[in-house]
Parts: structure tokens; C-alpha cells; sequence
């Protein structure tokens, strides 16, 4: 089936992004697992690509394009790689949005320069110990200073991707007591500068997957926001989160897709070239069969993740819709990456075999942006359920 969502620009971002992966990450990408993390200044070479100003109005050093399609070449090109361009993601999917969305003018034209070229790295912090992906119940505090210039932050988060490089941070906290008629009232979004006074990086946490994605938990003591710092309006927040789900779980979707097209193509090169009895291990039926079923399962999850990016691209992409696209190419990629990689046997558990590291990294895509099941949850709501 001929894809229409990508055209001759995507194409050519496409060459020029393989070519970059190529020369600057696969070469260095075992020391970068080995520690954990990618190195601060590659973010520099990725703002020199254009990766992060593809969406960033021109004004401020962007292209000023309004499409997530070569986001989605991103998800492609590194899945096809089998790498990981470190914690930057949250950088353009999460923290950006909120940005556009959110910030004044005078805001965009301190944050966005910087955030094109990678000189200021962002992250969001929502998550914290013991709430999981119940944010209404966050205990994190911004309480407004008696001469009204700055907010007094306190509490801690944690799970934050790209919490360790990064140098400002959109933190989630209360600015008010939730109400009885609604708990998710008093939220508020703050870009925070990670060198503040009283701000903290605990952890680097030590994950399954996502290896050379910079993960850590954060701590806040009186560290004072400015209030040119608060973003939107003030106890907005829960509403803001809800606004940006969508695009969140749609990156999560597409990434998941790729990852399954990825674990594919690993495990049919593998397959020709491994011999066993005698023979190919590619000539056996179980194989065929098995690459054949897992090649139909992608093809679909392909349908439905371009389905998605079109209708996020036109401003249709509803939250049951995005639940959906999330919950079918995740469950999908968990079902195709678990069985290309028992086409390769013993191999397929060595983490010098890409298929080994996609099999981890792909586990919390079934987690992270409201877990499987949360999904089910809007779905059947969305359903009348």
C-alpha cells in the first residue's frame, strides 16, 4: 500500500537525517548506553539540524512549519537506527506545545531563540512519588510572595525525562486547594530555570529501557519563580495538561509503530544471514510465517498511525482517538518486537543486538502518558460506556 502522508520535503529531511544519525550517533552510541545518558553538547548539533526549530515560529529562528510529520521521521529514522537521540524528545513534543500554546510574547522571546538552537534544554515535570497518573492528586506547591513578584516552589517530582541536562523546566503545581466540586482545580505550569536556588536534581534513576534518555527526580526548597515565569493563566493547569495529551500519546503511538517496523527489519536481516541445520534460519515456515504475521500487524499499526498524524495535523485528533492510536501501536509493537526478538534466540537477549535494547525501550510505551489501561478508560467513556 503507497503511504500518502509524507511528501519530497519529508523525503529529503528523511536523507539528511539518516546521513546524520550515520555519521554522528551510531558510532558513539555504546558509550552513551554505557553512561546512561547522551552528551549535553550533541543537543547543540541537533539544534544545528533544525530538529528542534521544524514547529518554532520564524521569528524566532524556527522554520515556522505547522505539521508533526517530520517528528514522525524522527520516530523512523531513529527506530530504524535502533537509537535514541537521549532526552531530547520531551524537548520538542512536550515542552514546545506548551510554549506555542501558553506563553506571551515577551516569554517567546526569552525562551524560544534558545530553545531552537539547544543552548536551553526543557523538560516538564509532572509526575510525582505516589500519584502516578493521578496529577489531580500532585502535592507540589507555588504559593504567590507578599509583594506579589515571584511564586515560593516546594515539593518533589519524579520520572522526569531530560531532568538531568536540562535548564529550564515546566513545572506543574498548586496554586490553590482542589474544590469539592473539582479536585483538579489550582494547578499551575511554571517555567522554572533549573540553576534557581533551592532547586535539586536527586537521582539519575536507573531504567529498563530508554538507556541513553537522562531520567531523574527532581526537589524544589523555596525556590523562588518569577511571576514573568508563570505560564497561562493561574489554577488553568489541569486544563492546559488535558489540552497537549493528545499530541503526547500520539508521539507515543507513532514511536511505538516504528519501533515495531524496526524490530521487523532487525530480525529478517537476522534470520537471512543466522544458519542453523544446515540452512538459513529465514528458510524455515515458522519463520516465514512469523515474520509474515508480524509484518501484517505493522501495516496496520502504519494505517493507524498515519490516520493520526494527518487528523493531528488538521486539529482533529480528538483524546479517544489518541487513547486509541496509543493503546493499538503499543499493544502492537509489544506483540511484534516480543516475537522478532525470539527469532533471534540467545542473540535476541544480548544487549549488543539492537532487538535487544528495542525490546526494553519499548516496554513503557504501555506506561508512560497514561498507561494502557487509562486508555481503555477514555475509550469506553468516548463510547458511552
Amino acid at each position: 500500500m503507497r503511504r500518502t502522508v509524507f511528501n519530497e520535503d519529508h523525503e529529503a529531511f528523511r536523507e539528511t537525517l539518516r546521513a546524520f544519525i550515520e555519521a554522528e550517533v551510531v558510532p558513539v552510541y555504546d558509550e552513551w548506553f554505557a553512561a546512561g545518558q547522551a552528551p549535553r553538547d550533541f543537543y547543540y548539533k541537533l539544534g544545528e539540524l533544525g530538529v528542534f526549530g521544524i514547529s518554532v515560529p520564524e521569528e524566532f529562528g524556527g522554520a515556522g512549519l505547522d505539521t508533526h510529520k517530520f517528528e514522525a521521521v524522527i520516530y523512523e529514522e531513529t527506530a530504524r537506527a535502533g537509537i535514541q537521540f537521549g532526552g531530547s524528545g520531551v524537548h520538542v513534543l512536550l515542552a514546545l506545545p506548551y510554549i506555542k500554546m501558553l506563553a506571551t510574547d515577551e516569554q517567546k522571546k526569552r525562551y524560544l531563540p534558545k530553545f531552537v538552537t539547544g543552548e536551553e534544554m526543557w523538560a516538564i515535570a509532572m509526575t510525582e512519588p505516589g500519584t502516578g497518573s493521578d496529577l489531580a492528586g500532585m502535592k507540589t506547591t507555588a504559593k504567590l510572595s507578599e509583594d506579589g513578584t515571584h511564586y515560593v516552589l516546594n515539593g518533589a517530582k519524579t520520572f522526569i525525562t531530560g531532568g538531568v541536562h536540562a535548564d529550564k523546566v515546566i513545572v506543574c503545581a498548586r496554586t490553590a486547594a482542589p474544590t469539592a466540586e473539582d479536585r483538579r482545580h489550582g494547578i499551575s505550569l511554571f517555567a522554572v530555570d533549573t540553576k534557581s536556588k533551592g532547586y535539586s536534581i536527586g537521582r539519575k534513576l536507573d531504567k529498563l529501557g530508554l538507556r541513553t534518555s537522562d531520567t531523574a527526580e527532581l526537589a524544589f526548597v523555596d525556590v523562588k519563580v518569577p511571576v514573568e515565569d508563570l505560564l497561562g493563566e493561574e489554577n488553568k493547569g489541569f486544563f492546559y495538561l488535558g489540552h497537549n495529551l493528545a499530541s503526547e500519546r500520539w508521539g507515543i503511538a507513532f514511536g511505538a509503530y516504528a519501533q515495531a517496523k524496526a524490530a521487523v527489519r532487525f530480525a529478517k536481516q537476522y534470520v537471512q544471514e543466522r544458519t542453523v541445520f544446515g540452512k538459513p534460519v529465514a528458510h524455515f515456515q515458522n519463520t516465514k510465517f512469523e515474520l509474515a504475521a508480524c509484518q501484517a500487524e505493522v501495516d496496520a499499526a502504519e494505517a493507524v498511525a498515519d490516520r493520526a498524524t494527518e487528523a493531528l495535523d488538521a486539529g482533529e485528533l480528538t483524546p479517544a482517538e489518541a487513547a486509541s492510536a496509543k493503546l493499538f501501536c503499543t499493544e502492537v509493537a509489544h506483540r511484534v518486537i516480543d516475537r522478532c526478538l525470539q527469532l533471534h534466540g540467545g542473540y535476541g537477549y544480548m544487549n549488543e543486538y539492537p532487538i535487544a535494547r528495542l525490546y526494553a525501550d519499548n516496554r513503557v510505551n504501555r506506561i508512560y502518558g497514561g498507561t494502557s489501561e487509562i486508555m481503555k478508560t477514555i475509550i469506553a467513556k468516548d463510547m458511552g460506556l
